[in-house]
């Protein structure tokens, strides 16, 4: 993981959100802090954090509904999420996990394990946190420069294009639904046919396949698309 990925950390404690920023930062992270939901989600949309650490119980508005909402912003909807509650009773975690988020915590928590819990979230959920590029099958995408090759040829992509398979590469060999595309790269906020999906990736798969090579995006019937070797 690049050692200045940024995490958001959501809470009221004062002393806890000190203890958790001064682990974080020692552990190499840039920490971003807010103390109630508002907050929160106005520096989420300015700041774009890698990972966001949320608190259950928190003033204007609660972590459920800030999880959602992150989940229907286009911007943000990828972002991991991991929950920070006093509440650990099993129905309260299974509507943290229902409303978005990837992990939780019940308090108290040790340093040592919620950092853990953020490598373990991000190496699943966003790998392309490891560095500022992807790879996979010949496919190169430089996340910096906004750049895509095949094989060492550069590929022209339109920036709907570039999201979605920068999307793909980040979780190649799964099969995502044309409403789960649509709710991961164009946000579920937005109102958009399911076969606009089907457009976007045409125009994908002729931008790859310029050169020949084989296909890289599979068709599954019935079910979607994904990113597979040849």
């Amino acid at each position: 993981m690049r050692r200045d990925a940024t995490v958001l950390v959501v809470d009221d404690e004062a002393p806890l959100l000190a203890l958790v920023r001064y682990n974080l930062e020692k552990a190499g992270y840039r920490v971003l802090e807010a103390v109630d939901g508002r907050e929160a989600l106005t520096v989420a949309r300015e700041e774009r954090p890698d990972i966001v650490i949320l608190d259950w119980m928190l003033p204007s508005l609660g972590g459920i509904e800030i999880c959602r909402q992150l989940r229907r912003d286009g911007e943000l909807a990828n972002t991991p999420v991991i929950m920070l509650t006093a509440r650990g009773e099993e129905r309260d975690r299974v509507r943290g996990l229902e409303a978005g988020a990837d992990d939780y915590i019940p308090k108290p928590f040790s340093p040592a394990e919620l950092l853990a819990r953020i490598r373990a979230v991000m190496r699943r959920i966003r790998p392309a946190l490891a560095g500022e590029a992807l790879a996979y099958a010949g496919l190169h995408m430089d996340l910096a420069a906004h750049k895509v090759s095949r094989d060492g040829r550069p590929v022209r992509l339109g920036p709907r294009e570039f999201a979605l398979l920068r999307f793909l590469m980040e979780n190649p060999g799964r099969v995502f639904s044309r409403e789960q595309l649509l709710d991961r790269v164009w946000g579920n906020d937005i109102f958009v046919e399911p076969r606009t999906v089907d457009v976007h990736i045409g125009r994908l798969r002729k931008a790859l396949n310029a050169h020949g090579g084989g296909d890289p995006i599979r068709t599954v019937r019935s079910a979607g698309y994904a990113l597979a070797a040849a």
